[in-house]
């Protein structure tokens, strides 16, 4: 049986062949998918979608420290429930160090997992489709970081 994600990839795929616009938002794809009744809410997806959005909202809440940085207050970690990886959200002020250990080693997982797809998708593009010189990247984050934490402090100082 086809998983979830596989059907998916399958209206948009349809959606293509249907000759409708490309690229598109996913926004368009499921309005055509909706229309031409090739997906229907079942209400665990309607659950899902409240989750889904709740789940962003706490992504989104931030707060700003003693020291005045705006930092996100709810952090989730994954863990095993009845077979299933479910995510549980606890807020840093008052969560247990344990929770944001995992919580932050987690993130830090998800960034490196992102980089290494990037990665790839980078070398397949410049070994396969790219035509001209191959397009460069560093994943050294560490003159980055430096740059954006003295943005922050002199956007803050000029604030005062």
């Amino acid at each position: 049986m086809p998983t979830q994600t596989k059907l998916l990839q399958k209206i948009v795929q349809d959606y293509i062949n249907a000759g409708e616009a490309w690229p598109a938002s996913a926004h368009e794809i499921a309005k055509w998918a909706v229309n031409n009744k090739r997906w229907q809410p079942q209400s665990s997806a309607i659950i899902n979608q409240c989750a889904d959005r709740i789940a962003q909202a706490m992504r989104e809440e931030y707060i700003t420290d003693p020291q005045g940085r705006k930092v996100r207050a709810k952090h989730a970690i994954k863990m095993e429930r009845d077979g299933k990886q479910v995510g549980f959200w606890d807020d840093m002020r008052w969560a247990s160090r344990e929770h944001m250990g995992v919580a932050f080693q987690q993130r830090r997982q998800q960034v490196v997992g992102d980089c290494r797809q990037l990665k790839t998708d980078l070398d397949s593009y410049n070994d396969n489709y790219n035509k001209e010189s191959p397009i460069q990247m560093s994943f050294n984050f560490t003159h980055d970081l430096e740059e954006l934490e003295l943005g922050a402090r002199r956007s803050k100082l000029s604030v005062v």
